[in-house]
């Protein structure tokens, strides 16, 4: 047994899928698919994952065997594991182009793959991984065997992703119109990238703003102003809400909407409480009339509020896709390790992890010692109004952050009116060239 398997084993022996998982996240890059092969099998066997296991077994009795590594990479991608679907898939690659030696009678040897084949599954892992230089690399390494539709794409994209904007666009440029419907909206969306990016270049690899506006094609109202010497590079990780927080990401809102002129003529509250609370906070700063939220029946040019897309009904976040005319989407706590099916206008801030402020989460009290509180159960209109009476004073931070002013956003806002807000709400599910530590 491989030492750097052996905390994942003991991991099995535990019961602990969720950790096994983990573990194979930090070593399996390192080791080949046959050696991690037994540990995944198991992992699908634990937690009955019958096509994965049978893939896993597979590949340990033809190790070599490029149909096998094929197999076995697709299933762990299927089933959340593009970290240990990576090596396998390499090895296939290789394998692949191998001619398959045939016996006398029947085939020998092992089941045949097509490279071309094999070299966009791996793409699909490396993409998953937000392993974006590593998939411009292999796509170019192998471009003899590429086809445009869908593999160019896939090169502008995840350049894109990796912060090469001259070169996705030369790669774009270059594609001929795709054939059929099928890919028409990806093409129609990297167009839609590279018009904000040169409408709004990023100002360099650490520009946060400038790359959630290019990638996502929505204002990112507020940088947090905690752990950038950590690396967190504006976003937060971990975040107990407070409503002060949620008041002042309502008068960044406001401050976007005036510096790109647009008017919204009312609000549409989203069926969960905590995005109704905020859509009716935002609905009486604003001065406007609010009304439930209707899939395909939406006024024109409404403010949408949500508090956490990925805590919505995922049929109603779904309606969002296709915009209605002059609507703006509008998402306080938007998760960035596990993005939402359709990215906000605005966001007011970038979290992995939140605590609403209505949430039992962990609370400081007066005289200083830190307990977890109680949930709020008041209804939407009460935590509406906690919202509207709250501080809209910035957080202060730790002082390590760069300063992020009204001025500056307004400025931003007002340069990206003429490309934002247009076109379906794509999600983006790499964070993009801006790293973040996660935990």
């Amino acid at each position: 047994m491989r030492s750097e398997l052996a905390k994942a084993w003991e991991l099995l022996e535990a019961g602990d899928p969720q950790g096994v998982a983990r573990e194979l996240r930090a070593v399996a890059d390192g080791l080949a698919a046959a050696e991690v092969a037994p540990v995944v099998r198991k992992l699908a066997e634990l937690v009955e994952i019958e096509e994965l296991a049978g893939a896993a077994g597979a590949l340990a009795a033809r190790p070599t065997d490029a149909g096998a590594l094929y197999a076995y990479g697709y299933a762990c991608i299927e089933h959340g594991l593009s970290e240990p679907a990576v090596p396998a898939l390499r090895e296939a690659l290789r394998a692949s182009a191998v001619p398959v030696k045939r016996k006398l009678f029947g085939r020998g040897g092992g089941q045949q793959v097509a490279p071309r084949q094999v070299l966009l599954e791996l793409v699909v892992a490396l993409e998953d991984g937000e392993r974006h230089a590593e998939a411009v690399e292999v796509l170019q390494e192998y471009r003899a065997i590429t086809g445009d539709w869908p593999d160019g794409y896939l090169l502008a994209h995840n350049a894109l992703m990796d912060g090469r904007v001259e070169s996705a666009r030369e790669v774009f440029d270059a594609l001929p119109a795709p054939d059929d419907d099928t890919w028409a909206p990806a093409a129609d969306r990297i167009r839609r990238t590279l018009a904000r990016a040169a409408a709004v270049p990023p100002a360099g690899p650490t520009d946060l703003r400038g790359w959630h506006f290019t990638l996502t094609g929505g204002l990112l109202a507020t940088r947090s102003p905690h752990g950038y010497a950590a690396g967190m590079a504006g976003r937060w990780a971990y975040l107990g809400d407070t409503y002060d927080n949620c008041r002042y990401g309502l008068e960044r809102l406001r401050t976007v909407l005036a510096a790109t002129g647009r008017r919204p003529t009312s609000v549409a509250l989203l069926p969960d409480r905590g995005s109704a609370a905020l859509g009716l906070a935002a609905a009486a700063l604003l001065g406007l009339p609010a009304a439930p939220y209707r899939p395909g029946e939406g006024a024109a040019d409404a403010l949408v509020v949500a508090y956490d897309l990925n805590e919505c009904d995922q049929d109603v976040v779904g309606a969002l896709h296709e915009r209605a005319p002059g609507e703006v989407l509008y998402e306080h706590a938007t998760c960035w390790t596990d993005p939402p099916a359709v990215s906000a206008d605005v966001t007011g801030l970038l979290v992995q992890h939140v605590v609403p402020p209505w949430a039992p989460g962990m609370r400081v009290g007066e005289d200083g010692p830190v307990g977890r509180g109680p949930a709020d159960d008041s209804p939407a209109a009460e935590l509406a109004e906690r919202i509207r009476a709250a501080s809209a004073e910035p957080d202060e931070g730790d002082g390590e952050a760069p300063p992020d002013l009204d001025e500056a956003l307004s400025a931003f806002a007002a340069s990206a009116a003429a490309t934002w807000a247009t076109g379906s709400r794509d999600r983006i599910r790499s964070s993009g060239p801006v790293r973040s530590n996660r935990f």
